[in-house]
C-alpha cells in the first residue's frame, strides 16, 4: 500500500481528484505489474504517455469524453489517447471513418494527421479504458486493473457540476453508460466507427454537431473539431 503523502501522476488538478484511487492497493499492484511489462518486452504507448489524455485535458477544463477500449497495438501507433496516433502514421480505418462522419457532420476537413492531440487540448478527454498494451497483442492488457481505475475515473467525470458529453461508440462504450447517472450529463451513443460497424449505425449518428448543440444550449464554448494538420 502506498503512503498518504500526495502523489503526483499527472501534474495537474487530476491528481487531487483522483488521489484516494492512486493510494488504492489494486493501483499500487497495477503499477507494479505494468513497470515489470515495460521492463520485459514492448509495450505501447511509451512509458511517458500512459496517462497522455489526463496531461492534455485538465479535470476542470473537460467537457467532452471519448471512450475506446484499448490502445493500438502497432509500432509507433498509440500516443495515449483513445483513437489516435502519432503524426505521420497512417491512419486506422476506424480513424478514417470518424474523420469522415466528422466531414459528413460539420463539413470539416479530413486532416493529414491522425493525431488528435488537438482535440485534447480543446476539452475532450479521450480515454480508453485500458492504458497499455503489448506490443502486437490486442487487450493483452485487459482485465489487469486499468478498467478499475479508468470506471473511476468516469464516476469522478460523472460527479462534475458542469455538464459533460460522453461518446460512447459500440458496444463496449456502451457498457459504461450505466456509470452516467448525473442528469446535467448527455451520452451520444452509436455503433462503432470501425468498417465492420460503421455501417450500422455510426454514419449519420452527427455525434459532432450532437455535442456541440449541447454544449451551448448548457453555455459552453463549443468544441473546434477541425484539425489543421
Amino acid at each position: 500500500m502506498m503512503t498518504n503523502e500526495e502523489i503526483k501522476m499527472i501534474g495537474n488538478d487530476w491528481d487531487e481528484v483522483l488521489q484516494d484511487e492512486f493510494h488504492k492497493e489494486y493501483f499500487y499492484k497495477l503499477l507494479k505489474f505494468v513497470q515489470r511489462e515495460y521492463k520485459r518486452t514492448t509495450i505501447f504507448p511509451p512509458k511517458s504517455e500512459v496517462f497522455k489524455a489526463f496531461r492534455y485535458t485538465p479535470y476542470k477544463d473537460l467537457k467532452v469524453v471519448i471512450l475506446g477500449q484499448d490502445p493500438y497495438h502497432g509500432l509507433g501507433e498509440a500516443e495515449g489517447l483513445s483513437f489516435s496516433v502519432k503524426s505521420g502514421i497512417r491512419k486506422p480505418p476506424s480513424l478514417n471513418n470518424i474523420f469522415k462522419e466528422l466531414h459528413d457532420d460539420l463539413g470539416c476537413s479530413i486532416p493529414e494527421s491522425g493525431s488528435l492531440v488537438p482535440w485534447a487540448k480543446e476539452g475532450v478527454l479521450l480515454l480508453n479504458a485500458v492504458l497499455t498494451v503489448i506490443k502486437d497483442h490486442a487487450a493483452s492488457h485487459k482485465d489487469i486493473g486499468w478498467e478499475t481505475f479508468t470506471d473511476a475515473v468516469i464516476k469522478k467525470i460523472n460527479e462534475k457540476d458542469t455538464p459533460v458529453v460522453f461518446i460512447l461508440w459500440g458496444s463496449f462504450a456502451r457498457s459504461k453508460k450505466k456509470l452516467i447517472t448525473n442528469p446535467k450529463h448527455f451520452v451520444v451513443e452509436s455503433a462503432h466507427p470501425s468498417p465492420l460497424s460503421a455501417y450500422n449505425g455510426f454514419f449519420g449518428s452527427r455525434p459532432f454537431s450532437k455535442t456541440n448543440n449541447f454544449l451551448i444550449k448548457n453555455n459552453l464554448k463549443p468544441i473546434n473539431w477541425e484539425i489543421k494538420e
